[in-house]
């Protein structure tokens, strides 16, 4: 099959992430505001994301969280070679959570969550250097997970549950850096899709070593999400006889809409860690794994054929992260944190829609207890992308573009913390 213009990555990826590839690390206030660390840390109805074993440690019979994050990003390229320069305007990114737990006796727990672990948003100036790799993208995911939790003993128990996935995704793309209509519009394609899903799941043990020291586990699986009903639509293409044509030897494709099939991985990642808690303080440990190797390329085949399949080639990554809490009062919590995380991109695999490089995150955060029930939670994260020198080498034409990218991104959040 021939192999169209529309090249490169334009499914489920997004630009600016918080844990590697196009993964959010954004799952709760309390603790993203200690460096997003959790997974031993008995504390709220956060479990349910970061480890649902302890949902059954916790000491009330109803647990529930909500909230919700701004995503403010900036991305910036430069080819210092030619002096272009470009920078992203993105909108603001909006993740949220759901988590609440229901205490059934003292040794089984039950518990949904909800949650956006994938998805961003991200524009270029329209005909920048390099928008025949991307222009626009949105993308959302959420996950949606009925969880159990059983305590085996005073010191051990065990939890997880499956995992609904839905997505919806929105791309646009420059055709390459010469193709247009007879009016000079630049050829272009825009991706969507929505309701795509699948299933995975969750597993997750908690062993309580002491009244002060808890070591937690949690494994979340691998989701394949498969899209087989979105539309490709091709516009301004030089071809309005509705036949391929031949440039060069490769196909340019006809203007309007058809169908196409991709696929995308959600790796599975493993995070293990300790919290320590001591009169009025708290630290934790977390150490996360993911498997982002199974990402090895994405090939597209649209209904007439034609086919583009780009590599990724990316690589197993890891985020180390620490947390650190002060009960300040019985009414306030103070919480701080820091995070560096690997990024799984390896070099020549460098695209635009995920340029995002090794980075580190500074967190801080709160909760002021309304009551014996409520509690307004707050966190603000800072993420500093390492400055990266880097291509793409693998575009149709057999070019490679390439320069350098600086991010970062501010993210505040609140939320609401309920007990009873």
């Amino acid at each position: 099959m021939k192999r169209v213009l529309v090249t490169s990555l334009f499914l489920l990826a997004s630009a600016i992430t918080f844990a590697g590839g196009y993964r959010v690390g954004l799952q709760g206030q309390r603790a993203l505001a200690m460096g997003h660390t959790g997974v031993a840390y008995v504390n709220s109805a956060e479990l349910a994301f970061f480890n649902p074993a302890g949902l059954v440690y916790l000491e009330n019979k109803i647990n529930a969280s909500a909230g919700g994050f701004g995503v403010f990003s900036s991305v910036a390229w430069q080819n210092e070679s030619t002096g272009q320069f470009a920078n992203t305007d993105s909108p603001m990114g909006t993740p949220f959570y759901l988590y609440g737990s229901y205490t059934l006796n003292e040794n089984l727990s039950l518990g949904l969550a909800v949650y956006t672990p994938y998805g961003s948003t991200v524009e270029w100036p329209t005909d920048w250097a390099g928008s025949h790799l991307v222009n626009n993208i949105e993308l959302a995911a959420v996950f949606i997970q009925p969880l159990v939790s059983f305590k085996i003993s005073d010191k051990f128990s065990v939890g997880g549950g499956p995992i609904f996935v839905t997505g919806n995704v929105n791309f646009n793309r420059n055709a390459n850096r010469f193709l247009t209509d007879l009016e000079g519009n630049r050829s272009n394609v825009t991706i969507d899709d929505s309701g795509v899903t699948n299933w995975g799941y969750s597993v997750s043990a908690m062993f309580r070593a002491s009244d002060n020291l808890t070591f937690g586990a949690n494994y979340r699986s691998e989701i394949i999400l498969e899209s087989e009903d979105g539309t490709a639509t091709f516009a301004n293409f030089p071809n309005d006889s509705g036949q391929p044509i031949v440039v060069g030897g490769t196909g340019i494709p006809s203007n309007g809409t058809q169908g196409f099939n991709a696929s995308l991985p959600l790796p599975a990642e493993l995070t293990v860690g300790g919290s320590y808690s001591k009169d009025k303080w708290v630290v934790n440990f977390d150490y996360t794994r993911t498997f982002w190797s199974v990402y090895e390329d994405l090939d597209i085949v649209f209904a007439d054929g034609s086919e583009s399949i780009n590599p990724r080639n990316y690589q197993d990554s890891s985020i180390y992260k620490f947390g650190f809490g002060y009960a300040a009062s019985e009414k306030f919590m103070l919480r701080a944190g820091y995070y560096f995380d690997e990024s799984p991109v390896q070099s020549g695999y460098f695209a635009p829609e995920t340029p995002r490089n090794d980075s580190n995150g500074f967190s801080a955060g709160l909760s002021y207890a309304i009551s014996n029930s409520f509690a307004i939670d707050a966190s603000f994260l800072y993420v500093r992308f390492k400055e990266v020198n880097e291509s793409y080498d693998y575009v149709d034409d057999g070019s490679s573009f390439g320069g350098t990218y600086k991010s970062s991104a501010f993210v505040p959040g609140i939320g609401l913390t309920y007990k009873l």
